[in-house]
């Protein structure tokens, strides 16, 4: 296990906040996070698996500490994600890596993996997302995201988070307490608000077409192994079990007590993600 070291990356007019993890020497392993999140979502995994592999936990654009778009409507896409994703693994002088992606993240690395830009990656867990995004869930998200509250204290603010994100299921008091400290912002009126930007909220509207890609998704050749929390609403049972008869025919891990989407914050979780890469390398 190691402690974390930063950078940022200048990409496409952007600087990308990276943590990293482990040795550069070791094989290279992506993990992306979900819509409002950040790369610090990982670190407990991220520490773990950083004996063996250097884990590369990048912040997306509007989110952390990257910077903001000032064309969103374009840049806060899968797409230019994906093209952000490729240039980083180009920074690294890295030829291909393992991916694990939440949400988004996975979304992401399913679009990577579907074209041209899969030689870049050597296999995909998918955290708790599919090729179709169910509308009710699109409206939950957006009934949190679209808006930034405002906290008074981090105790506020992590009561919130608690809150907010309690379907990611069962985690320590450590990793609430981090994950609040790392998701604020301090405004320059002193008030601690969400730390990305509001508008990424758009590719909803913009980018409609990105949310269902089954397509694509049947284009999908390398490994690929999926997580899914056992209420989650984006990715219903339903949906899991489609997935299993196409594409990659992925193997599906149901996480119980969780819904959208599991931390995989715990000791357990990083045995899991390692059987799971053992499992496709």
């Amino acid at each position: 296990m190691t402690s974390p070291r930063f950078s940022f990356v200048p990409i496409l007019d952007h600087e990308i906040h990276v943590t990293l993890w482990g040795d550069p020497s070791d094989p290279p392993l992506v993990m992306w996070h979900g819509l409002a999140r950040t790369g610090r979502d990982f670190d407990e995994l991220a520490a773990a698996l950083s004996d063996a592999f250097f884990v590369i936990c990048p912040d997306t654009i509007g989110r952390g500490l990257s910077s903001w778009s000032e064309n969103p409507e374009a840049e806060y896409s899968v797409e230019y994600y994906s093209g952000i994703a490729a240039d980083l693994l180009d920074h690294f002088e890295i030829e291909k890596a393992g991916w694990i992606g939440t949400s988004l993240g996975g979304l992401i690395g399913m679009r990577m993996a579907s074209g041209p830009l899969a030689e870049r990656l050597s296999f995909l867990i998918v955290n708790d997302i599919g090729p179709e995004v169910p509308q009710a869930a699109i409206d939950r998200i957006l009934a949190y995201a679209d808006k930034q509250p405002e906290f008074a204290t981090l105790r506020e603010a992590e009561t919130w988070f608690r809150g907010v994100y309690q379907p990611f299921g069962p985690a320590s008091d450590r990793f609430w307490t981090r994950m609040a400290r790392t998701s604020l912002r301090r405004r320059g009126d002193g008030v601690f608000t969400t730390h990305y930007d509001p508008r990424i909220t758009v590719q909803f509207r913009a980018s409609p077409d990105e949310l269902t890609t089954w397509d694509r998704f049947q284009r999908i050749t390398l490994p690929v192994h999926v997580i899914r929390g056992e209420t989650s609403d984006l990715l219903p049972a339903s949906m899991a079990e489609r997935m299993k008869t196409e594409g990659p025919r992925p193997e599906i891990t149901v996480i119980p007590f969780c819904g959208h989407a599991p931390s995989l914050s715990r000791a357990e979780d990083t045995r899991m993600v390692r059987e799971m890469i053992g499992s496709m390398v």
